[in-house]
């Protein structure tokens, strides 16, 4: 054991349920700080900008666990406990959106058509990380009302986080199956396979994550054996996320999406004259469309317009002939 830790769990200020040792949190903030300067050089070696999302997990994670050990040395005194806590409740949250974000670059770089279905997948993990982040700052709060008000808010938020992860294993399954009957782009070999198996077990170890987190909170009892174990927490926490990001180390999708074709179509910057244009063309798109959807209505406006021309020759000319016989 590196130090001693001065703990009680009794005391008002404890930081965690139980006699956090030091040695386990010293080895996860290692191998979490490996990961992430990893990430950071593999991000700029295949210049791939969007793998800043797996940095910030790794990141997130390796703050995380060096407050933690920090917070280990006086657990009594109200330090650093809260923000290592609450960073690794939020941190998993960055590599589901990564995992999302690769899947979208899969199939836009894989598949002709380069889409499976018209779902923005990211956004479902900002709904989720909005839910989390609420009830994970809640949870770090001494007013036993609040922290339960957490509880519940942070379970509902890995409850839609694992709704979505299933939904978006629908889609991955969906591509798998066209990719397996030949509906892909041959000619840019079989790396998606990797990339794709290396999902699956992201999305498993997520979900084993999930699951337990599902049970601790639950009930919103925060002596339950799950809280109070500190063995759990590293099993089946810690460990599934620290795979999960050596996972993106070693079948990195840098080195398989490469190309022009592995990047979006970047957004062109309109000018407020060339967006004042395009409003007006769309307008006048709208109306001509509506008049070529609506022809009848248009003819019964004409009809009624010649009626009434017709009704209005009939009584001048009544005016004309009334004048004649006076």
């Amino acid at each position: 054991m590196l130090w001693e830790p001065i703990c009680n769990t009794t005391s008002v200020d404890a930081q965690f349920n139980y006699c956090a040792q030091p040695d386990p949190a010293v080895a996860f903030s290692v191998f979490f700080g490996l990961t992430f300067f990893a990430h950071v050089l593999q991000s700029f070696t295949f210049r791939k900008a969007f793998c800043w999302v797996v940095v910030m997990a790794a990141l997130w994670q390796f703050v995380g666990f060096a407050c933690r050990v920090y917070a280990t040395k006086n657990q009594t005194v109200n330090s650093s406990g809260a923000a290592a806590n609450l960073l690794v409740l939020l941190a998993p949250l960055w590599v589901n959106a990564f995992v999302y974000m690769v899947f979208g670059r899969i199939v836009f770089y894989f598949l002709p058509e380069q889409k499976v279905a018209g779902i923005k997948a990211v956004n479902m993990a900002r709904c989720a990380f909005i839910i989390q982040a609420t009830g994970g700052v809640l949870t770090q709060n001494d007013d036993s009302k609040m922290i339960k008000l957490g509880l519940r808010l942070y379970t509902v938020g890995i409850g839609v986080q694992e709704a979505f992860v299933l939904m978006f294993m629908g889609l991955a399954i969906r591509f798998h199956w066209k990719m397996a009957h030949g509906f892909g782009v041959i000619e840019r070999g079989d790396g998606w396979k990797k990339l794709l198996y290396t999902t699956y077990a992201t999305l498993a170890l997520i979900t084993i994550r999930i699951i337990y987190r599902l049970c601790e909170f639950a009930s919103g009892d925060v002596n339950s054996t799950l809280s109070t174990t500190e063995s759990y927490f590293y099993a089946l926490d810690a460990t599934p996320m620290c795979v999960a990001l050596f996972l993106w180390n070693i079948i990195h999708p840098g080195s398989i999406l490469q190309g022009p074709e592995s990047l979006f179509p970047k957004k062109i910057k309109l000018t407020r004259a060339q967006k004042r244009f395009a409003k007006e063309e769309k307008k006048n798109g709208k109306a001509a469309l509506k008049l070529e959807e609506r022809p009848g209505r248009t003819e019964r406006k004409s009809r009624r317009h010649r009626h009434s021309h017709r009704e209005s020759d009939g009584i001048d000319m009544t005016y004309q002939s009334h004048r004649e016989m006076v």
